[in-house]
């Protein structure tokens, strides 16, 4: 059998980084994941969306993005295994056995990326919207194409909401964009952008219900401060109010869990010995939360870090690019 110096669960923008950066610490690593593709959120909430708070980039698209990132992964000789869902985890003799609805994989160390689990979008819980689900109604935006010339009804106040007004105002013939709140919760720069574009901004708005026959023709919306109902034409809604998480099997594995996440130290050890965690469900009590890409770029490095004193002691805590590149070099290693 193969025994793999780490074994990644998770094939998002950190458990990609982390299996680059195994490799670089010469582990021999492994990333399992559910979907049947690499780039977690990237690729199946917002592939076309642009991403610019990503160090290097003006803006990058999410798909580029996760393409890159999986090449550079298999740049350093990481495996993947998709299609495959971790169910247990158990370890005998110094070693993991992690089983999977597909069959057992062994390794020394075990990283979890998982993000926030498998998720689910939020639905608005109204049948005289969600009946129009695939029929007008989309909680993620897979083709911006899709939107071009419509009329479109963004529905939230938060990051995604805001940032798919921005993304579409030169693909839609006109949005109205609805926030239940009287204010928005995404990023001040981002809400700056989109009221620059001067697109239907409705504070305070709820939606009541759709019409149409085959597709969705048009949308009553409300002030939930007055009362004062507004119908408008519409050809797509789309709805962005967060989203249901689930950790799975992992939460029973035996690590200690906070909420949705999973509890690390600073080295991101969890309380399982040789077990990691890193990104988005990560805990780290002693620290700030921010769910960003270059949080979980650190987050991962410093676990891998951790993996490779595990398993070796005598090992440098970390290395500098620079110097695992002259090392590889003297060994007869491409770089």
């Amino acid at each position: 059998m193969d025994i793999f110096d780490i074994t990644v669960i998770g094939s998002g923008p950190s458990g990609l980084f982390g299996a680059f950066y195994a490799g670089l610490r010469e582990m021999t690593c492994k990333v399992l994941e559910t979907l049947p593709q690499a780039g977690g959120q990237l690729i199946t909430l917002y592939p076309e969306k642009y991403i610019i708070d990503v160090p290097g980039f003006l803006k990058i698209q999410a798909k580029a993005l996760a393409k890159n990132l999986y090449e550079q992964a298999l740049s350093m000789g990481a495996v993947f295994r998709f299609n495959e869902t971790a169910i247990d985890l158990e370890r005998k003799d110094g070693v993991y056995i992690l089983r999977t609805d597909r069959g057992e994989h062994f390794t020394k160390t075990v990283l979890i990326t998982a993000g926030v689990g498998a998720i689910q979008p939020n639905k608005l819980g109204n049948q005289a919207i969600d009946r129009f689900e695939g029929r007008g109604v989309y909680y993620s935006v897979k083709s911006k194409e899709e939107f071009r010339g419509k009329r479109l009804l963004i529905i939230g106040g938060g990051d995604s909401a805001l940032d798919w007004a921005y993304e579409l105002a030169t693909y839609a013939k006109h949005i109205t964009l609805i926030n239940r709140r009287d204010v928005f919760r995404a990023h001040e720069y981002t809400v700056k952008k989109v009221k620059e574009l001067g697109i239907d901004i409705r504070l305070s708005h709820e939606i009541k219900e759709a019409q149409g026959e085959s597709h969705i023709e048009q949308a009553t919306i409300y002030n939930n401060k007055t009362g004062e109902e507004d119908t408008i034409p519409v050809d797509a809604i789309l709805v962005f109010i967060g989203f249901k998480a689930d950790l799975g099997p992992i939460k029973n594995w035996g690590m200690e869990i906070h909420g949705r996440q999973i509890k690390v130290n600073s080295r991101m050890e969890t309380s399982l010995p040789g077990v990691y965690a890193a990104g988005d469900v990560a805990y780290k009590p002693e620290s700030v939360k921010l769910n960003l890409l270059v949080v979980g770029f650190a987050d991962v490095a410093i676990a891998v870090n951790s993996a490779k004193k595990f398993i070796e002691p005598s090992a440098p805590s970390y290395e500098h690019s620079t110097e695992i590149a002259e090392r590889r070099l003297k060994i007869g290693l491409d770089v």
